[in-house]
């Protein structure tokens, strides 16, 4: 099997829109690492919060209001993750397949279908009557 210069010049070509891909799912992890990072936080200073300080002790209760919060957040993390991988591995696919000689294009496509519905599954609407925005 020799290596085509076209194959591998189309495939770089194909890799431009699974990298601007990569990127935004990129940006999604990033912003969902700081949501998270804010409901810990929250969740941590109401637990610091003692039974004593009379004024304060109701917030306590926010706890149980923070937690499915924090589990969609963490699915949310997830699937944005497995997009990532999943277009990384569309990537490392077809530039395998194309320098190997063979065509990438229905490998690719079945990658890229994957990545796209992962990362649809992060933006997903939530219900109204859902715990995480009770509020």
């Amino acid at each position: 099997m020799s290596v085509e210069a076209d194959q591998l010049s189309t495939m770089i070509n194909h890799a431009v829109a699974p990298a601007f891909m990569l990127n935004g799912a990129a940006a999604m992890v990033a912003v969902l690492v700081n949501r998270i990072s804010g409901v810990t936080e929250r969740i941590r200073n109401l637990r610091e919060i003692h039974e004593s300080d009379v004024a304060r002790a109701p917030l306590k209760k926010g706890i149980g209001e923070l937690r499915p919060r924090e589990r969609l957040l963490n699915s949310a993390l997830h699937l944005a993750v497995l997009s990532g991988i999943g277009v990384t591995l569309l990537l490392l696919f077809g530039f395998v397949v194309a320098f190997l000689g063979y065509r990438h294009e229905p490998g690719a496509a079945v990658l890229f279908v994957a990545a796209l519905c992962f990362l649809a599954g992060v933006a997903r609407p939530i219900p109204a009557g859902h715990p995480a925005v009770a509020r």
